[in-house]
C-alpha cells in the first residue's frame, strides 16, 4: 500500500475516533488535499477492500484497512513523542513523524517504542 493510501486511512481512523461519519470532505480538509484527490483515493481504497462507503457517502474502515490505520496512528503518535521529547516544537514535530512513520523499519520503530516505555513516556 502506498504512502498516500496509508496517510487516508489514518486521516479515517482519526476522524472516525472524533465521533460522528467520516466524508470525504472531512478528509480533503485534515489533509489539506482536493475533493476530487479524496474521491480518487476513495475509489481505490473501496476497490480494494479497506474501507467502505455507504449511499449517504459515509466512510468506515474495513478489517484490513483498520490494520493499516492503526499501525501507521502509533508510528505518529509514538515519533511524536520520541520527537517532542528531544525538544522539538509540537508542530514540526507531528510534520516530521508524519514523514517519518512510513519509511521507518519495523526494527527501529519497536526499539523507539521498547526506550519511550522504559522512560515512561508512553
Amino acid at each position: 500500500i502506498r504512502e498516500s493510501a496509508e496517510d487516508y486511512l489514518e486521516a479515517i481512523l482519526v476522524l472516525s475516533r472524533k465521533g460522528g461519519g467520516v466524508r470525504s470532505v472531512d478528509i480533503a480538509t485534515m489533509l489539506g488535499v482536493s475533493k476530487p484527490s479524496v474521491s480518487h483515493a476513495m475509489k481505490l481504497l473501496r476497490e480494494d477492500g479497506y474501507i467502505a462507503m455507504d449511499r449517504y457517502g459515509t466512510v468506515t474502515l474495513m478489517e484490513k484497512g483498520a490494520v493499516i490505520a492503526n499501525r501507521i496512528y502509533e508510528r505518529h503518535t509514538v515519533l511524536t513523542k520520541m520527537l517532542e521529547g528531544l525538544g522539538v516544537c509540537d508542530e514540526v514535530a507531528r510534520a516530521d513523524a508524519c514523514k517519518m512513520e512510513h519509511d521507518v523499519s519495523d526494527e527501529s520503530f519497536e526499539k523507539i517504542k521498547e526506550h519511550l516505555k522504559a522512560k515512561g513516556e508512553i
